[in-house]
């Protein structure tokens, strides 16, 4: 049997001089990159500017990393209290998706405001490639043997069909865990997949609609994993994550039954692109014309 298939890989990628790089920040740069660059596609084709998305990315990016981080320290602040210079070592660990996702979301309404771009448009764009890139990030989860689920025997996981190296990957200290990177890993790529196809679908989905099904599907998926986790945060008896993934699915389905029920004019669908904004544009513009 290849001895490849049973060592655990090394987290180290590999070292220049007194700088270690780790296969968890290369995965996750490359699922940031490709996230960006397929979004910027998606945005060029839809009539915005070549730049949006990545100028977008120089403020989203990093202030997503500091969500993550400020998110993560909040709610284990006890472990630092005694410390606190240890919040800034992040190399250390600690980083948490919800945060992330918070602070990006926030920076995206504030720098399409900005831009007077409509940010439910931008939300759409991303939204299949955020899925994306937490799909292939999950994997650093299993290069560090970390976010994993309870205690599973090795018959388990052979029941799962498992290529070898991922069976052996979960063997941490001699006992074998729930893959629940994987599980995660699975479920935003499935959801990736389903939400690319539908909003390729012309007349289908209205701005906004995939987003909230980024929502919806992110939502049940980590509920449902979160349950299995051994490392989640809490508030008293309650996995953050589960209090905050049950309300991004009920946010999600009033926000779609909102926009389709009360919003008049209707709003454009996503396949319209910038179309309609222009065209209201121009209304106005000749609106100010006769007002004057």
């Amino acid at each position: 049997m290849n001895l490849l298939t049973l060592t655990p890989i090394d987290p180290v990628a590999f070292e220049l001089g007194p700088i270690t790089v780790a296969w968890y920040g290369i995965i996750i740069a490359s699922a940031m990159l490709i996230a960006v660059l397929l979004s910027s596609r998606e945005a060029s084709q839809l009539g915005l500017d070549d730049d949006f998305i990545v100028d977008l990315s120089f403020w989203m990016l990093p202030l997503s990393i500091l969500g993550a981080r400020i998110y993560y320290v909040l709610f284990e602040f006890s472990a630092y209290a005694q410390d606190p210079i240890r919040i800034f070592y992040i190399w250390e660990g600690g980083i948490a998706i919800y945060g992330g996702l918070i602070a990006g979301g926030l920076v995206l309404l504030w720098y399409s405001k900005k831009n007077e771009t409509d940010p439910w448009l931008v939300l759409d764009i991303i939204a299949p490639y955020v899925l994306l890139a937490q799909a292939i990030g999950r994997w650093g989860n299993f290069v560090n043997q970390e976010a994993h689920g309870g205690e599973v025997s090795r018959a388990f996981l052979e029941g799962l069909h498992l290529p070898e190296f991922i069976i052996e990957g979960m063997n941490i200290g001699g006992t074998y865990y729930h893959p629940t990177f994987l599980y995660e890993s699975l479920v935003t790529f499935s959801g990736f997949i389903v939400l690319y196809f539908l909003r390729r679908r012309p007349a289908f989905l209205r701005r906004g609609e995939t987003a909230s099904l980024y929502l919806i599907w992110y939502g049940i998926g980590r509920f449902f994993i979160e349950g299995m986790r051994t490392d989640s945060l809490y508030i008293g008896p309650l996995r953050v994550s589960q209090v905050l993934s049950l309300v991004l699915v009920i946010a999600g389905v009033l926000l779609i039954w909102y926009r389709r029920k009360y919003l008049y004019p209707p709003v454009p669908y996503y396949s319209e692109g910038v179309q309609p904004d222009i065209e209201l544009a121009q209304a106005k513009a000749e609106q100010q014309k006769k007002g004057r």
